[in-house]
């Protein structure tokens, strides 16, 4: 296990009407007790306004919290990346399942982000893929470049192919989903994302490549990038990753024995990504070698 330096967790407070700090820390993040962020004020880790607070502080909008986490011990992960491609201004990498892109849920350097900028320091990530998914992830190494790629996802420029494979047997040939997806509640974490009425546009479409006994290997083309879109909208049509332990049929967390988002178990793999060179003008695409499991007849 990698133990990390510690992080601090600052937030510039909203409107808190008559809340203590205590209360807020305890009512936001449900990770935690409210014993346990009781310790934490007694520690002295936690300061208001740069000041050691107790937890009794009545908070005021404007006013920085901020939780001064000591170093911890992060779960294991995989420590490395295939390289797929290096030039000035990009670099592609393959993401193995079960290690973060980003910082999240107790990892802070076990990730994709801290291992890459280890080797290029400039990298900034275009996009992220969930823990439990692998395959390839785009980084810059310049702001222009940045800013091209952005403009470029922006306008549907960049394509994305996900392959998956989902509980039960499609009966279509091709699914063009366009569930919205928002916050929902979930009843460890107070809300994660998933189909809602109410949430932003999202566009997937999803093909089928085999059906195998109980299962349907599909891949899947995403036209907007939303959280955990793919598992959502698969779940949304009656198809949740198989192992999926978040997202049940209907695109909702599970009722009764609710998963976390970074919880793995299922097979989900970025497989594909073309875009337009930043620099260069060319039209690049990438592939990603396949896990057996997701291969034809696996």
């Amino acid at each position: 296990m990698l133990l990390n330096d510690g992080y601090v967790y600052r937030e510039k407070l909203g409107r808190q009407p008559g809340r203590s700090a205590l209360a807020h820390l305890t009512n936001k993040y449900r990770h935690s007790t409210e014993e346990e962020w009781r310790k934490r004020f007694e520690r002295g880790e936690v300061r208001l306004d740069d000041r050691v607070a107790d937890g009794s502080e009545p908070l005021k909008a404007g006013q920085w919290l901020c939780w001064h986490r000591p170093p911890w011990a992060e779960p294991d992960a995989p420590q490395s990346f295939d390289l797929v491609h290096e030039d000035a201004e990009l670099v592609i990498v393959v993401k193995p399942s079960g290690l973060p892109t980003l910082p999240s849920g107790g990892f802070l350097k076990n990730t994709l982000l801290s291992f890459v900028q280890a080797r290029w320091p400039e990298a900034v990530p275009m996009h992220r893929l969930g823990r439990a998914t692998s395959g390839l992830v785009l980084f810059t190494r310049t702001r222009d470049a940045a800013v091209r790629l952005s403009s470029d996802w922006r306008e549907g420029r960049v394509n994305k192919r996900y392959r998956a494979l989902a509980q039960g047997l499609a009966v279509e040939e091709t699914y063009d989903i366009r569930a919205p997806i928002g916050l929902v509640p979930h009843p460890k974490l107070g809300e994660v994302h998933g189909a809602c009425a109410t949430g932003k546009p999202s566009h997937s479409t999803a093909r089928v490549l085999e059906r195998r006994a109980e299962d349907t290997l599909f891949e899947v083309d995403i036209h907007t990038g939303r959280s955990e879109q793919i598992r959502i909208h698969l779940a949304f049509i009656g198809h949740p990753l198989v192992g999926d332990p978040l997202f049940v049929a209907g695109g909702l967390p599970h009722a009764e024995h609710p998963g976390l988002p970074g919880d793995g178990g299922y097979l989900l793999h970025a497989e594909s990504l073309a875009f337009t060179h930043p620099g260069s003008g060319e039209r690049l695409q990438f592939q990603a070698p396949l896990p057996p499991a997701l291969r034809l007849g696996g």
